[in-house]
């Protein structure tokens, strides 16, 4: 199949199965902007839920906050985003169309444009332009340069600021992190490829501070650490790998940088960064609030400002990463099916309860399953509309790694079917041991 085709489907599968679907969409639509609908936000929540777990529950020298979105302006200017957040924007003085000028092609648009510019041949691009990619907005009834605001590019600064607050209030000791998930908002020039790359996304950022001398160790350590978590989602190994920035590509606050990249239908790109910030950070803050942000050993009658090693990673691109490994079609029996191979610790709903007829109480006895499995916390999907056929593809296009029958048996031994939506064996399970069942799978994967 081909990969584009693949993005195609993937848009498409995400509205008809309520994953995501264009913000405001009546409206004509909102560019590059998305909202997560019924199944894409428990997917989502998956996602963020695994991270903070494994990120700060599973440890004891990582903190977590939640910092605001709309910050002191000067902390972007001690950042370098306002004077060094821009990218290189050109116009075509023929179709009106912006493009970002390191993505164009041979003196042609380097996209399709989202409207054609007719068969005016090359672009007449006009001079290239440094384009700030924070939004900026107003605090306060008057909009003058004094109100000026942004909304924040990325979430990092919200930990940086707090360095202090969060090690005196936790009592934690160096090295130790600071965890956050949240929203940032970046004004690009050519967003695209579905939710990969948009203006508002979510972040799940780790500044892990520690004593200068030890950052190389604490690089490698942490680099190690978050391949493992992709790879413990359950994508194939083979559509990962890491890229080391040369120094043409370094940011100017990094010593070091590795990009963890996946192979998506469009190509290989970046889905975290594990930076090594040196004290870049924290000195700039220090000299632009006047304040100081030095760690105090008293133990050892020192004082340092730390080193971050830092490790971010783009939630929304996580979550297409997963539908894209997940998609696939295939032919069972003559039909042609699709099919969300997604982790069953990862997908949307856990289960779906079917009666096989609307008589003899099934769908009474499929309700009762269903509600017990809710009421353990277990997403569950009730369903008796259609042949069993089509509602066993209904889920197997949303994911659900399981479906649950109940049928004639079950009024006779009180049995009920669960079909694997992967190898499609149907097993016969005591209603009364479904949920422990489905609890020994996900917690066995965990």
């Amino acid at each position: 199949m081909p990969q584009r085709d693949v993005m195609d489907k993937l848009v498409s599968l995400g509205k008809r199965r309520g994953f995501i679907f264009q913000s405001s969409e009546i409206y004509g639509g909102t560019g590059s902007v998305w909202d997560y609908g019924p199944l894409g936000i428990e997917l989502k929540r998956n996602v963020k839920e695994s991270w903070w777990s494994r990120m700060v529950h599973r440890r004891a020298d990582v903190e977590g906050v939640d910092a605001s979105v709309l910050m002191h302006p000067r902390v972007w200017e001690a950042s370098g985003h306002v004077e060094g957040f821009t990218d290189p924007l050109v116009e075509c003085r023929r179709c009106k169309l912006r493009f970002r000028e390191d993505q164009l092609a041979a003196g042609r648009c380097g996209k399709k444009p989202s409207r054609a510019p007719g068969d005016h041949g090359a672009c007449e691009l006009g001079e290239a332009r440094r384009f700030n990619l924070m939004f900026r907005t107003f605090m306060g009834p008057v909009e003058d340069e004094g109100s000026t605001v942004y909304l924040r590019p990325e979430t990092a600064q919200g930990s940086y600021v707090n360095f202090l607050n969060v090690q005196m209030a936790s009592r934690q000791r160096i090295p130790f992190g600071i965890a956050q998930i949240g929203k940032a908002f970046r004004n690009e020039i050519t967003p695209g490829h579905f939710i990969f790359r948009t203006r508002e996304f979510e972040q799940a950022e780790m500044q892990f501070f520690v004593e200068p001398g030890t950052d190389e160790e604490w690089f490698e350590r942490w680099l190690s650490d978050r391949l493992a978590w992709h790879r413990a989602l359950g994508v194939r190994a083979d559509r990962l790998r890491l890229h080391e920035h040369g120094p043409d590509e370094l940011a100017h606050y990094a010593k070091k940088a590795v990009d963890i990249q996946y192979r998506f239908p469009f190509g290989w790109s970046e889905l975290e960064g594990i930076h090594n910030r040196t004290d870049f950070d924290l000195r700039r803050h220090a000299e632009y609030s006047g304040k100081r942000l030095l760690y105090i050993d008293s133990g050892r009658g020192q004082r340092f400002l730390p080193y971050v090693v830092e490790t971010a990673v783009g939630v929304d691109r996580t979550v297409l990463m997963l539908l894209a490994d997940a998609y696939r079609e295939e032919e069972v029996g003559g039909v042609e099916r699709v099919v969300l191979s997604l982790d069953p610790g990862m997908a949307p709903v856990k289960a779906a309860v079917f009666p096989l007829v609307k008589k003899d109480g099934l769908p009474e006895r499929a309700r009762a399953i269903a509600g017990e499995l809710r009421k353990a916390a277990l997403p569950v999907f009730y369903d008796e509309a259609g042949s069993i056929g089509r509602r066993y593809r209904r889920q197997d296009e949303a994911g659900t790694p399981w479906c649950i029958t109940v049928d004639g048996e079950t009024n006779r031994d009180g049995s009920v079917t669960i079909r694997d939506r992967d190898t499609l064996v149907q097993e016969r399970v005591h209603a009364s041991r479904v949920h422990a069942w489905m609890r020994e799978r996900l917690e066995g994967r965990g």
